[in-house]
């Protein structure tokens, strides 16, 4: 048996990925601070199964308190340590950008002493798309420039892999980034569009359509996106100098926005009330997965489509809230 940390397992890939690892047999110490940016009670909801595992310890703090931080890796050594506990959104950055300073960088600077001061085997932290802003290339690669993010939120993850990297060096902590791209499925986020917009269209009010539809996204079921995070984290980097790498974990299937709403209206049995508005700041164009180096590394091989991954959210939606 392996002791993982889970930081953010509350929220919807922290979660399940702590649910995989219980089932594997492994302990799981999760940390989540339960914070109000979405309904509490789903995060509940998430955590419920977790602790009913006698493998499955939790702690509800905020790990930009700098001695709660400490103390979760003064208690006992970890293996491997799964940072995904961050603020996220591109569109709340622009409401409320001291949540992102406070969670997204402080916060993560807490979890980097802490491996620091007790090196696990691995860190693996949850990166974004984000961070490759406006790119006109076709596909997203780990290699491309990322100096020009579009919002507070993607630069807070440009930041995260900068000090990483730093710290890998510095320190010799073996440490993965993985650039998620928009992750979804039953239990998700209620800020993400597939899941406003599938309680908009029952509900028979408007949907907002950014850039007058003209939007494409790599959509990322989680159990995909589960077994990459899994699969990379028992693979550790092992360059000598340098102990560090980036991943994309997606889809390698954009798809535009158009075809997702309609996907949703087949599933929901009718038809969305579409409010065509212009880009949103912040917002990026087009998330195109380039997984060639997942791939090779530990063999990352989606194959949820949309479809499949949408009716399997649309079936829990309907339970969830009863619609």
């Amino acid at each position: 048996m392996r002791r993982y940390l889970v930081t953010g397992v509350a929220g919807f890939i922290g979660a399940n990925v702590a649910a995989a690892l219980l089932r594997a047999g492994h302990e799981v110490v999760g940390v989540d601070n339960i914070n109000d940016y979405y309904d509490p009670l789903l995060k509940h909801y998430r955590l419920r199964p977790l602790l009913e595992k006698s493998n499955f310890s939790f702690v509800e703090t905020d790990l930009a308190d700098a001695h709660a931080a400490q103390t979760i890796f003064s208690d006992r050594p970890f293996h491997v340590v799964i940072h995904l506990a961050a603020q996220a959104g591109v569109r709340y950055s622009l409401q409320n950008p001291g949540a992102y300073v406070q969670s997204n960088l402080v916060g993560f600077q807490h979890v980097i002493d802490g491996c620091c001061a007790h090196p696990p085997e691995h860190l693996v932290f949850a990166s974004s798309s984000s961070v490759y802003g406006n790119s006109d290339r076709e596909w997203l690669s780990e290699s491309d420039a990322t100096d020009q993010p579009l919002s507070l939120y993607a630069a807070t993850k440009k930041s995260n892999e900068v000090v990483a990297h730093t710290v890998a060096h510095l320190h010799q902590l073996p440490t993965t980034g993985l650039r998620f791209f928009t992750v979804y499925g039953p239990a998700g986020r209620p800020d993400m569009a597939y899941f406003s917009f599938t309680q908009a269209i029952l509900a028979g009010t408007p949907i907002r359509v950014f850039n007058h539809g003209h939007l494409e996204r790599d959509f990322t079921y989680i159990d995909d996106i589960v077994a990459g995070v899994l699969a990379v984290a028992a693979a550790p980097p092992t360059e000598l100098s340098t102990p560090f790498r980036l991943l994309n974990l997606g889809n390698h299937e954009p798809v535009s926005l158009g075809d997702f709403i309609a996907t949703l209206e087949r599933l929901l049995g009718k038809e969305a009330n579409k409010q065509f508005v212009e880009m949103q700041p912040g917002d990026v164009h087009r998330t195109a997965a380039n997984i060639e180096a997942a791939r090779s590394l530990v063999g990352f091989s989606p194959s949820t489509s949309l479809a499949a991954g949408l009716e399997q959210f649309v079936t829990w939606y309907r339970e969830y809230y009863r619609g």
